[in-house]
């Protein structure tokens, strides 16, 4: 099969689109003819060298979000055939032992992720425990499915198991263009919930809007503090749902109310924050906190909502898998709304 690696970090150089042996299934695994992958930052981080999870090695084939057609199945397989179109869940926790990909499943320590630790989408065929595949309904293209599992498990995850988001509540959602915000804005609206985003230009702020966001503020040209207090008519916001991390962690601070949430889930703007004042953090009983790994019984729920509660899919753009390079360097640049996706 072609498969686009590399064994080195760098820039979109060190890709390599290469021919490599076609996986072979374990007694509980499935192989996946890949329709489509899309992409996600880790992708970019790992190959550039700024951080790789624990478990990562060379070669790697990235890409975590994976929809396609199952090709074969091991001798234990029963919940799937050859020929059903499906969608993977990339986190390997609660993974059967009869699967190669067993034993990769500590949420809080070497959390195995297809894409991210073991060979991903980035080729043409995947190899994936029969457990973390899900139907994809017969009207659903492809495409479409593979936007869904990084980015919607995600931000339900932190939304309502970490963040307890509840209909009535106020929510500021960061980087409304990325994908996993593009899926908080429609998860927290389908709750009930008041949305506010922002984003870093005009364009992305008017399509957060029309994508469902009550109100959208430029992050780089507005006080996102006074524009939280200005809307909530000086409460300040239940939530913030942040994955910027250094740039708007204090105003996100600023913008929260009495016992308000942030709750984070990425550090794109960088891995330290300051806490400007403590004495507002204690008075006014704020919460930080931190997001963590979905478990996998979260998964299948949120994939029959995507299914049924009739979300936009935002796809930016689409790329020739020979042609990720270029992909990752419009993700790079910031320079897209929603996903951006891969075809073999």
């Amino acid at each position: 099969m072609k498969a686009m690696l590399y064994t080195e970090v760098g820039g979109p150089e060190v890709f390599q689109f290469i021919d490599v042996p076609d996986p072979e299934p374990g007694a509980g695994d499935v192989i996946v003819d890949v329709a489509a992958t899309s992409l996600n930052r880790l992708d970019l981080v790992q190959r550039a060298g700024w951080f790789q999870m624990p478990g990562f090695e060379f070669p790697h084939i990235a890409g975590m979000d994976i929809a396609g057609t199952v090709s074969a199945v091991g001798d234990a397989v029963t919940n799937v055939s050859v020929g059903d179109r499906v969608v993977v869940d990339p986190s390997l926790a609660g993974v059967a032992e009869n699967s190669k990909l067993a034993g990769r499943g500590d949420l809080y320590g070497d959390l195995g992720i297809i894409g991210g630790t073991v060979a991903g989408g980035y080729a043409e065929k995947c190899l994936v425990p029969a457990s973390h595949v899900y139907i994809v309904p017969a009207d659903m293209p492809l495409e479409h499915a593979a936007t869904f599992p990084t980015a919607f498990l995600t931000a339900a995850h932190a939304l309502f198991d970490v963040g307890q988001l509840q209909a009535g509540e106020t929510v500021m959602i960061h980087a409304a263009g990325s994908g996993v915000s593009t899926a908080g804005i429609q998860l927290a609206k389908e709750a009930g919930a008041t949305v506010l985003a922002t984003a870093g230009t005009d364009e992305k702020c008017a399509r957060a809007l029309a994508l469902g966001a009550d109100h959208v503020a430029n992050n780089r040209t507005t006080d996102v503090a006074g524009f939280a207090r200005e809307v909530t008519h000086g409460a300040g916001v239940n939530m913030v749902f942040d994955h910027v991390g250094t740039a708007l962690f204090g105003a996100s601070l600023f913008g929260l109310g009495v016992h308000g949430r942030l709750v984070n889930c990425g550090n794109s703007s960088g891995d330290e924050a300051t806490i400007p004042s403590l004495g507002y953090l204690f008075h006014s009983g704020i919460k930080i906190l931190g997001s963590d790994p979905y478990r996998p019984e979260e998964f299948g729920p949120v994939w029959d909502k995507f299914c049924s509660a009739n979300f936009e899919v935002v796809i930016d753009s689409e790329f020739d898998l020979a042609d990720a390079g270029q992909a990752q360097d419009k993700m790079m640049q910031s320079d897209f709304f929603g996903k951006i996706v891969l075809k073999p």
